[in-house]
C-alpha cells in the first residue's frame, strides 16, 4: 500500500503548486464524513467551500450521474438532449427566473454574466461602445480567470498576471455612500457576493443588499448576485439574498451545490428581457448543459428541497452560532454567518489559523483558514446536531491547547 506521505510527494512533484492543502490524503466520502489513505475518518467541516451542500456520494445524485452516464453524457450544443430542458425548468422555478445559461464552473458562469451585462448596457441601457463600467467589491472572489482576479483587490491573486481587463470599479463592501459616489452613467452593473466567503464570512449590515438594489433601480444598473458559495440553503435561505426583503437580483450566478459536489455544473439566471441579449453563435461551451450534468443538477435541486436542506441550515446554524458563542476563550476576536457558513476570527496575536486547522486535522475534523486569520467553517448541510456537538468540542479543545 503507497503511503499518505508517497502520494504526497508525487503529487507535489507533478502538480503546480497553486495550491497548500493539508497534509492529508482523502480517498472515500460519505455524507458528513470523509476517509484518508490510512483508512482514519474525519468530520468535513469545508465541504469543498460549499460544493457539498448535500454531502459526499448522495446516493440519489450518484445513481443520477449513473443511470445517465449508461445513456449518454455530451451532445455539445450542436444538438438537444433530453436532460437540459427539465433541468433548467426546475433551476429557473426555484430561483424565480424566466431563463438560465448552463456552464461548468463558478468562473464561467462569472464570465458569461460579465459578458451579458456589457452587451445589456450596450443594447439596452445605450452605454457608448467599450466604455462600459462593472462595479465589484474590495476583497471579493469572483474566481481565477484574467477577467475575473481583474475584478479582485488581492495582490497575490494579481502579481505578475497583468495586464488586467479594463471596466471594473473597486468600492468597499458595506459602504453605500461609496457605492454611490462611483456610479457614472456608464455603469452597467454591480456585481457582488451576498456574503462575502473568502475574504472571511463577511456579513454586510443588515438591510445593505436592499439598498444597494434601490440604487440599481435608480440608476438603471443590473444588480448581479454571486450566490456560488452562498446559494442552494448553505446560509439558511435558499439563497442568501432572501434574508432581505426587496433585495432580489436581477441576475443570479450559481454553481458549487448546484453539482450536489459530483460534476461541474453552473448558471447563469436573469429575466427573458436580459437572457434575450445572447444570440445563437455569441457565447457557449461545449459541456455547458451537457446531458450529464444536466441530470446532476436536477438530482442536487431535488434534494435540496425534498430534504429541507435549506431548513436545516438555518436551524442547526443558529445552534452552531450559540454552541461557538458559549467557548470560554479569549482568542477569539468575533464569529460571524449565516446559517451553516460560518467564519471564526482569531485575535491577529495568534500567528493566524493554519496552525489551528492543522492541529484540528489531527483531532478528526477538517476545516481551512481564510485571509489568514479565520477559521472557516461550512460542514454539509445533512450533518446531524450531535455532530455540531462534537466539532465544537474538537474547537475549545485546540483554543485551550
Amino acid at each position: 500500500m503507497t503511503s499518505q506521505k508517497d502520494i504526497i510527494a508525487q503529487a507535489e512533484k507533478r502538480s503546480a503548486h497553486n495550491y497548500h492543502p493539508l497534509p492529508l490524503v482523502l480517498t472515500k466520502g460519505e455524507g458528513i464524513w470523509v476517509w484518508d489513505a490510512d483508512g482514519r475518518k474525519y468530520l468535513d467541516c469545508l465541504s469543498a467551500y460549499s460544493a457539498v451542500n448535500q454531502g459526499h456520494r448522495h446516493p440519489k445524485i450518484i445513481k443520477a450521474l449513473k443511470d445517465q452516464a449508461d445513456k449518454l453524457t455530451l451532445t455539445s450544443r450542436a444538438f438537444h438532449n433530453d436532460q437540459m430542458g427539465e433541468f433548467l425548468e426546475k433551476l429557473c422555478q426555484m430561483a424565480e427566473m424566466d431563463m438560465a445559461l448552463p456552464m461548468n464552473t463558478g468562473a464561467e458562469a462569472v464570465e458569461t454574466a460579465i459578458k451579458a451585462v456589457r452587451k445589456w448596457g450596450y443594447e439596452v441601457k445605450g452605454v457608448q461602445e467599450n466604455s462600459a463600467e462593472i462595479i465589484v467589491f474590495r476583497d471579493n472572489f469572483h474566481g481565477r480567470t484574467i477577467a475575473t482576479v481583474s475584478m479582485s483587490s488581492e495582490p497575490d491573486y494579481k502579481k505578475n498576471f497583468g495586464p488586467f481587463t479594463p471596466g471594473f470599479k473597486l468600492v468597499d463592501y458595506n459602504d453605500t455612500a461609496a457605492l454611490e459616489a462611483t456610479i457614472t452613467p456608464n455603469t452597467v452593473a454591480i456585481i457582488m457576493e451576498p456574503i462575502q466567503g473568502e475574504a472571511g464570512i463577511i456579513v454586510p449590515d443588515e438591510g445593505y443588499l436592499a439598498k444597494v438594489k434601490s440604487l440599481c433601480r435608480t440608476h438603471n444598473i443590473l444588480y448581479v448576485l454571486d450566490e456560488i458559495q452562498t446559494g442552494f440553503g448553505r446560509t439558511g435561505k435558499l439563497f442568501c439574498y432572501q434574508h432581505e426583503k426587496a433585495a432580489a437580483p436581477d441576475m443570479l450566478i450559481v454553481g458549487k451545490a448546484l453539482s450536489g459536489g459530483v460534476y461541474p455544473v453552473s448558471a447563469v439566471l436573469s429575466s427573458k428581457e436580459i437572457m434575450n441579449v445572447f444570440t445563437p453563435g455569441i457565447h457557449g461551451s461545449t459541456f455547458g448543459g451537457n446531458p450529464l450534468g444536466a441530470a446532476v443538477g436536477l438530482a442536487a435541486l431535488k434534494v435540496v428541497e425534498d430534504e429541507k436542506l435549506t431548513e436545516r441550515s438555518q436551524m442547526l446554524g443558529d445552534y452552531l452560532m450559540r454552541k461557538l458563542e458559549e467557548i470560554p476563550t479569549n482568542k477569539i476576536s468575533q464569529i460571524r454567518g449565516k446559517g451553516l457558513f460560518v467564519g471564526i476570527e482569531l485575535n491577529k496575536d495568534l500567528g493566524g489559523a493554519r496552525p489551528y486547522c492543522e492541529a484540528l486535522m489531527e483531532k478528526g475534523m477538517l476545516c481551512k483558514e481564510t485571509h489568514d486569520h479565520v477559521i472557516r467553517l461550512a460542514p454539509p448541510l445533512v450533518i446531524e446536531k450531535d455532530n455540531i456537538d462534537w466539532m465544537v468540542e474538537q474547537i475549545a479543545a485546540v483554543l485551550k491547547d
